[in-house]
């Protein structure tokens, strides 16, 4: 199979409306008709993390563009299926750490440098954690309420949004220690929410502000510390301008299925995973202004402090990717429809006995599904949900990978084979199903096969054998495929 590749980049220090003016306008159209022409048929699109928000600004901006019946027949001519790997779906509570405190990813720079550096880049605030139950209004809506005079609120928020606790996150993103203040009523919708605190205001002593996931996506966060952050008042307007009030979406609101043939949605689970965080004044002058005094991490189902106790909340029932938590990146089982087939199988390469299979598992709506399969702890795997009926000629399925990192998942060679197995199925016309068989796994290539060291041969002499050749410098490299690997793919159909 012949693949031609095409690489869609976007400046990622600017906003959305400048990605959206000279980025989509003319070069990602052109790229999608151009691989229409030259291949004939549609593209497959991958994208990972900030990536999937950047493509999800595209189709609607091409949806606006477009009239109904056309966006939906240009979308089923040009791409055949879409790959959404690590994406945050409600965004990514790392963001507010690195809006206030720093985060140097790795980089030999000091946390206010970073700080400095990433409040800099007007797409950093498109990573912002928001809640599942707000939506915003329509660009039609807020364009005919400019048009008369009339003003909207940001946000419609369900009855569920108030009644919940944490926005439908693990817990409170933000709880900060902000000095005590005489003039703090001047912030009406920050008193409401301090009303727990008043006695130790009463005392003059500091005063510690919880904010959940909707407080910060909507700006009050924001609004209730620019007092105490010289920063705060210029993003609290990149929010209100780049993002609430961008004319094609705002971004911080939750995603619908992309009208898609066909989606996949991938990500890594069960790691350690930033979900919370506890600020405190450090006496220092801007950008250090602020210190972390404590994190809340998820981890497999629980909530811990960064000393280790538990902490009450709302934990899902896996951690996410280490970046991003596992509500933001499961969002997109609420893509599934009422009946899921459920396949758990090991990463590595297997003959099937550790495969496990529920077919017809009921799906609630905005619930999430947790399998009733074993594992053994000595074993990581890969657990697929995959629906292809609930919407006629659509697939959709997410595959959830043990223990892959967010930065790394997309060199994984667990996901190459797994991505380069199902393209492979969808274009073969002799395929006997709706998607790629998870019912064993073998060497796909040479440099699959290595030496049994136990047993004196190959591994898997099923599909592999010694066959040396000159320049081979240790028994693994001796170790070849018995047949072509076309061949080899034909048991996977």
């Amino acid at each position: 199979m012949q693949l031609l590749l095409f690489h869609m980049t976007g400046d990622w220090r600017q906003q959305c409306l400048r990605i959206e003016t000279f980025i989509f306008t003319d070069s990602s159209l052109l790229t999608f008709e151009t691989a229409l022409k030259l291949r004939g048929g549609p593209s497959i699109v991958f994208a990972h993390s900030l990536g999937n928000h950047v493509f999800r600004y595209f189709l609607e901006w091409l949806r606006l563009e477009l009239a109904p019946k056309h966006y939906n027949q240009w979308l089923d001519d040009h791409i055949h299926a879409y790959f959404a790997v690590g994406a945050p779906l409600l965004g990514a509570t790392e963001t507010v750490k690195a809006t206030l405190f720093g985060n140097t990813f790795g980089l030999p720079v000091s946390e206010g440098t970073a700080r400095l550096m990433f409040n800099s880049f007007a797409s950093s605030l498109w990573m912002l954690p928001f809640s599942k139950y707000c939506t915003a209004e329509s660009p039609y809506w807020r364009h005919f309420s400019r048009a008369s005079g009339k003003s909207h609120q940001t946000y419609q928020c369900e009855e569920r949004e108030f009644r919940s606790n944490y926005s439908g996150w693990p817990t409170n993103i933000v709880n900060i220690e902000i000095p005590f203040t005489r003039e703090f009523d001047a912030y009406p919708s920050v008193t409401e929410i301090a009303q727990t605190n008043l006695s130790s205001m009463e005392c003059g002593l500091p005063t510690q502000l919880s904010f959940s996931a909707r407080e910060i996506s909507d700006g009050t966060f924001f609004k209730a510390i620019e007092d105490y952050d010289s920063d705060n008042k210029r993003l609290l307007y990149q929010l209100q301008k780049s993002y609430h009030g961008d004319p094609v979406l705002n971004p911080l609101t939750p995603w619908d299925r992309p009208p898609i043939k066909n989606v996949f949605c991938i990500y890594g689970v069960d790691l350690k995973t930033e979900v919370g965080y506890y600020f405190a004044p450090s006496g220092k002058p801007y950008p250090d202004n602020w210190i972390i005094t404590d994190v809340i991490y998820e981890l497999e189902g629980s909530l811990v402090s960064r000393s280790g106790n538990l902490v009450e909340g709302n934990p899902g029932a896996a951690s996410g990717d280490e970046t991003v938590p596992y509500n933001s990146l499961s969002l997109c089982k609420n893509w599934l429809g009422p009946k899921v087939n459920i396949t758990r199988a090991p990463q590595s390469e297997h003959d099937g006995s550790d495969v496990q299979v529920e077919l017809n598992v009921e799906h609630q709506h905005e619930a999430d599904i947790v399998p009733n399969m074993t594992r053994s702890p000595r074993v990581k795997y890969i657990t697929y949900y995959e629906d292809s009926e609930s919407i006629p000629r659509k697939r959709t399925a997410v595959w959830e990978i043990d223990k892959a990192n967010h930065r790394n998942i997309v060199r994984s060679p667990v996901l190459m084979r797994e991505l380069w197995l199902q393209m492979w199925h969808d274009i073969h016309p002799n395929k006997k199903s709706e998607f790629v068989t998870k019912a064993k796994r073998g060497p796909l290539r040479d440099d699959d096969c290595y030496w049994d060291y136990g047993k004196a041969r190959c591994a898997w002499p099923e599909y592999c054998e010694y066959r040396y050749l000159f320049g081979d410098v240790h028994l693994g490299q001796s170790c070849r495929l018995k047949n072509s690997s076309a061949d080899t793919l034909l048991h996977y159909l």
